[in-house]
């Protein structure tokens, strides 16, 4: 008898099965059996497999009609002989150690159940799921879903090993449709004497590139739904009977989520949308409480109830406003004692149109330059997506705070009033927000010598208040708009550097520099830059480009005449961009990095290949180069 039984089944997955099995096969456990079960393929994924059988007695192959993925894994789970389970999907991959680690976790502690945590695998570059990073953010042995609710966002089969003995004595099987991963994971939690929660990446979660290929990419189908929202309704029933202080986090998630998917496939098909399919909704929020339809933002929430009133012809005009940026509903205040505010739509009832802890601020710059020595700014602030007309008039204070000190630099305070203005966003289009103007000026010299000397991090701070309304925030916006980062300046040995941060936040980096970035300009495809170092070393010096996402590095010549360096990197020659964006970090290497100061002012957006560069200043001004 195997200590370990791994169930595999595929379909069609002929590009990934190979890797997948290889990973199983070289797991540091080698007391394993591999069930493949093939459901029903018509590529080369079984013969495949074949080949693997050549060269792993271990795996065993079981072909059957296509009859979908939880029958497969029942079919898996009865020829299993080990005294652990574990299910690895056909188009993902485990590290080495990954069932080791969960075995050897579930001997130590006796525990049901041993998961771990999950990196997204996209092409070669592993990503944080963001789907468990909470979760699993720190181990633990012995838990419980009831102790730690976090765990209801992992509903997923893969990252488990499950004690045998557990699975058979609660009656554990898959649903024969799409989905059934949820209802059973959840079951084994919550049916769980005790849980080891592991902080280790032990499963790598594909991202597949394929259009259609997946059930996530099909999620908008209307079979695809009807097999969602039956493992919500069964899962929902779990938590009422069996977990009923859990239900309120449960609903919490799949109202986020699963509601999500059920409005956008909805407002697709429209009062063509199949009766049966909405019986199911419906089914299921009329269980939810006040509070969770409250957890959901005010547009999600407003579009939820017109498909719980089956008011589809509503539902979909709402959610093309919301899509299109369109949607604006008025915010307005209620109660003296305790005031809290309300979003305006006649299509969602009072009780549910509480949006005070929605109520955000939405600052962004649209103009910052250096002026007769003064850093002078001005944006404009809106509160999330709601028109704030209520206000009428407010007060705009702006500031500079420092990280870790808490010092501030008071740069202005005035009354603004609100107005609709078209803002552009970074794709392009232009929509309408109703925003309060505000400019400041930052003089140099408003600086103690002590605060220069601590050459740190300080952050553009806004609040926004008025009739009884106090909003604090950052200020920020779209990177890849206006306007540019400007040049740094010095002041007494140090300089003072206007940064951005990856997501938009504006702020001031105090430093000194041993290297500096004088010019930067693109030739053709190519980036081209020069400077000066202070001490140029012994070594020959290296570009490298570090990418933040995964530590992947790139190296380049740097050409020396006395302390001035030059440097070309081709932008056609960066390794792809991998998921919405790519930030790469540009160093010199002497033997040590040199972060150098970039002096020039920030280069346009180049395009070089169809591949979409900006070339940027990072948070401590050394020169970042971003792909989208």
């Amino acid at each position: 008898m195997p200590v370990l039984s791994v169930i595999v089944p595929f379909h069609n997955v002929e590009k990934y099965i190979g890797p997948c099995l290889d990973s199983v096969s070289a797991q540091t456990l080698k007391d394993l059996e591999v069930i493949c079960v093939d459901d029903g393929s018509d590529d080369g994924g079984p013969a495949v497999v074949r080949s693997r059988q050549e060269d792993d007695s271990r795996i065993v192959l079981i072909r059957q009609d296509n009859q979908g993925v939880g029958c497969a894994r029942n079919v898996g789970v009865r020829r299993a002989r080990g005294r652990y389970l574990a299910f690895v999907d056909g188009d993902d991959t485990v590290p080495p150690d990954a069932f080791a680690r969960l075995v050897s976790s579930l001997e130590a502690s006796g525990s049901d159940l041993a998961c771990g945590n999950v990196m997204r695998l996209h092409r070669n570059l592993l990503i944080r799921s963001w789907a468990h990073r909470e979760a699993f953010a720190k181990p633990i042995k012995g838990t419980h879903i009831t102790r730690h609710p976090l765990l209801i966002r992992d509903r997923m089969l893969w990252n488990k090993v499950y004690r045998r003995s557990f699975w058979d004595g609660l009656g554990l099987s898959f649903p024969e449709r799409m989905y059934e991963d949820q209802p059973v994971a959840m079951a084994a939690h919550v049916g769980a004497r005790s849980v080891d929660v592991l902080a280790r990446i032990v499963y790598h979660w594909r991202q597949r590139d394929e259009p259609g290929a997946s059930i996530t990419q099909r999620r908008l189908e209307p079979g695809n739904l009807r097999d969602r929202l039956l493992s919500v309704l069964e899962t929902a029933d779990l938590f009422a009977c069996r977990a009923p202080r859990l239900k309120p986090d449960f609903d919490r998630e799949t109202m986020d989520i699963d509601m999500s998917v059920a409005v956008e496939a909805v407002a697709a098909l429209g009062e063509s949308a199949d009766p049966g399919l909405i019986d199911l909704i419906v089914r299921y929020l009329d269980g939810v409480s006040r509070e969770a339809w409250l957890s959901v933002p005010f547009a999600h929430r407003l579009q939820v109830h017109l498909l719980h009133g089956r008011r589809l012809a509503e539902l979909a005009d709402v959610h093309a406003r919301a899509r299109d940026g369109r949607l604006r509903p008025r915010v307005s205040p209620a109660g003296f004692l305790r005031r809290r505010w309300y979003g305006r739509h006649p299509g969602l009832p009072g009780h549910l149109s509480d949006v005070s802890a929605e109520l955000e601020l939405s600052a962004r710059l649209v103009d910052l330059g250096w002026r007769d020595g003064v850093l002078a700014g001005a944006g404009r602030v809106g509160v999330g997506g709601f028109d704030v007309s209520a206000l009428r008039r407010a007060r705009v204070r702006v500031w500079l705070a420092e990280r870790g000190t808490g010092e501030t630099v008071q740069l202005s305070d005035e009354e603004s009033a609100p107005a609709w203005e078209s803002v552009e966003e970074e794709d392009g289009t232009r929509l309408p927000q109703h925003v309060f103007p505000f400019a400041f000026a930052f003089d140099p010299a408003m600086l103690s010598p002590a605060q220069l000397a601590r050459r740190g991090h300080w952050d553009l701070r806004l609040q926004l208040r008025g009739q009884g309304l106090r909003l604090d925030g950052k200020v920020g916006g779209p990177r890849w708009l206006p306007p540019p980062i400007p040049a740094p300046r010095r002041r007494s040995g140090v300089w003072l550097v206007p940064v951005r941060r990856p997501k938009g936040a504006w702020g001031l980096r105090l430093r000194t520099a041993e290297a500096i970035i004088g010019a930067c300009r693109m030739d053709g495809g190519d980036l081209v830059f020069s400077g000066e170092m202070s001490d140029v070393g012994d070594g020959e010096p290296v570009l490298r480009l570090r990418r933040r996402s995964d530590g992947e590095e790139m190296y380049f010549p740097v050409t020396l005449a006395g302390r001035e360096f030059h440097a070309r990197v081709p932008l056609a020659g960066i390794d792809e961009s991998v998921g919405d964006e790519s930030l790469w970090e540009v160093v010199i290497d002497q033997g040590r990095a040199l972060r150098p100061l970039v002096r020039a002012r920030q280069c346009a957006v180049a395009t070089v290949a169809d591949r979409r560069f900006l070339v940027d200043r990072g948070e401590d001004g050394c020169l970042l180069l971003a792909e989208r």
